[in-house]
């Protein structure tokens, strides 16, 4: 596509109708990544932009890990089916999705090689290696790579993508409370990258034990409402128990000279966050980004005449220099060949958080005009320390968005006391509708069948735990906790 075409810089599709359209419209328009090679479904080349937004998520979580004792190491993305066949649920959970190399060059293996769809399974044999005694304990490491899963179902771009980057860790304890103890670290730090960083709040909670991650003892989650009303599952957090580390001899001698197997977990975020964060804050005119991970903090465009050209410029290239001096993401449109109007619609587009907008007014008064993009909203600053100001604007704006997203999940949890009540709720409203639940897998089919709706997430047993009188949504019988069904993407 060209930019420089006046229909394409316009968004076609409208977010309230038809949500997919207008979500592929705008990865595609705002420069963030273009489908695959023909013949490549399911795939996606990320442009410079996109993969901007993927070095600002992955930078500050790399941060958090290593703040707390994690490494990063890198390990082979083919793995033997030897491996994978040591976990028999590892295997039974993901072999719809794996893609099998059968041939290297002309020649046939001897073993199929598995391209990762997760690594435990290469990971743990090297783990084994590295544990001997309760004094190599805890060992953290995380690696950051891409996986491939051959999706049955339909992609949409950083969403559900056949291959996806992501960062995965996997840790190694003494004991089940220490590994519980690092499932809920990580799982709280994927909630504040969404919450400080990415302006998206978030539910904190565990999966139903039909749907944990393949022989896991626990499956926490963080889940992040869209404005569509679907779930996203933004990012998950394992407790293993010892069942990998008995498939994979994962032990170690303790202070009693006793062979004790180690207590593991794993946990991962994908770029899948770059979706939620586009699909959350975006909108009828494009791509919308808070300041923290927007590879364009601010722009500003410079309106003159012929006559006002060069004061007007002098000034504006005045406080870009100020602005870019103090580590802010500044760009200075000065094109002669595209007008205000047009400059202000492309770079709305590309979800720039704040313009700045400098004319003879402003030179003359010794003043900066600032727009916010969620908004439009419009005042005059004193050119003075305009730094500081523009930072005080950056806060402001991720507010706004932070509030709006918070609205949005507030009023889309509801409440059921029947099938009937979920069925009428979930069917025209979408969001979460909250349940008591028995626990039975069983009692989520009669929602999942005609909605595509799941349970995604049970909330902590000390939070919203169900009373003693609660009887399941579902079958009637004594509910156990508390269930959120919700469509999901």
């Amino acid at each position: 596509m060209s930019s420089d075409s006046d229909q394409d810089l316009g968004i076609t599709n409208r977010k309230q109708y038809n949500t997919g359209e207008w979500y592929a419209e705008v990865v595609q328009k705002a420069g963030l990544a273009n489908y695959g090679p023909e013949g490549m479904s399911g795939f996606i080349v990320t442009r410079p932009r996109g993969y901007a937004l993927w070095e600002y998520i992955q930078q500050a979580l790399d941060s958090k890990f290593k703040s707390t004792g994690v490494q990063n190491a890198y390990f082979p993305m083919m793995i033997p089916e030897s491996y994978l066949e040591r976990e028999k649920d590892i295997v039974e959970g993901f072999d719809p999705e794996v893609a099998w190399v059968t041939h290297g060059g002309h020649d046939e293996l001897e073993e199929r090689l598995a391209v990762r769809p997760t690594s435990e399974s290469v990971i743990a044999p090297y783990m084994a290696q590295w544990v001997r005694s309760h004094r190599d304990l805890p060992l953290r490491v995380n690696q950051w790579c891409s996986v491939v899963r051959w999706e049955a179902t339909e992609t949409k771009p950083f969403f559900r993508t056949k291959e996806f980057l992501w960062q995965e860790g996997h840790t190694a304890h003494k004991t089940h409370e220490e590994a519980w103890d690092e499932t809920m670290r990580r799982l709280e730090q994927y909630a504040e990258l969404y919450e400080d960083l990415l302006a998206i709040p978030v539910l904190k909670g565990q999966k139903p034990d039909h749907d944990k991650f393949p022989g896991a003892h626990t499956t926490t989650t963080v889940e992040a409402l869209m404005p569509d009303g679907k779930s996203v599952q933004a990012g998950t957090s394992h407790h293993l128990g010892t069942s990998f580390a008995e498939a994979f001899d994962i032990t170690f001698v303790d202070t009693n000279e006793e062979t004790q197997p180690a207590h593991t977990t794993s946990w991962g975020l994908s770029w899948r966050a770059i979706g939620a964060l586009i699909m959350t804050h975006s909108d009828d005119q494009g791509l919308v980004l808070p300041p923290t991970v927007a590879p364009e903090q601010v722009v500003i465009v410079p309106i003159w005449q012929e006559d006002t050209r060069e004061e007007v410029l002098e000034y504006a290239e005045g406080v870009y220099e100020e602005l870019h001096e103090a580590g802010i993401r500044v760009e200075l449109d000065d094109r002669d060949e595209r007008n205000p109007g047009f400059k202000f619609n492309e770079w709305e587009l590309k979800g720039v958080p704040v313009r700045l907008e400098i004319g003879p007014h402003e030179v003359a008064d010794d003043e900066i005009t600032v727009v916010h993009r969620p908004d439009g909203e419009s005042t005059v600053e004193a050119r003075e320390e305009i730094a500081d100001t523009v930072e005080s604007h950056f806060d402001a704006v991720y507010a706004k968005l932070y509030a709006a997203a918070e609205q949005n999940l507030e009023e889309n949890v509801r409440e059921a006391g029947s099938r009937e009540e979920i069925l009428g709720t979930l069917g025209p409203n979408n969001g979460y509708v909250k349940v008591p639940w028995c626990g039975e897998e069983a009692c989520e089919e009669p929602i999942k069948e005609p909605l595509s709706a799941e349970i995604v997430m049970c909330p902590f047993d000390n939070e919203e735990a169900v009373s003693e009188d609660d009887e399941c949504a579902i079958c009637g019988e004594k509910a156990t906790q508390t269930a959120y069904f919700a469509k999901n993407y």
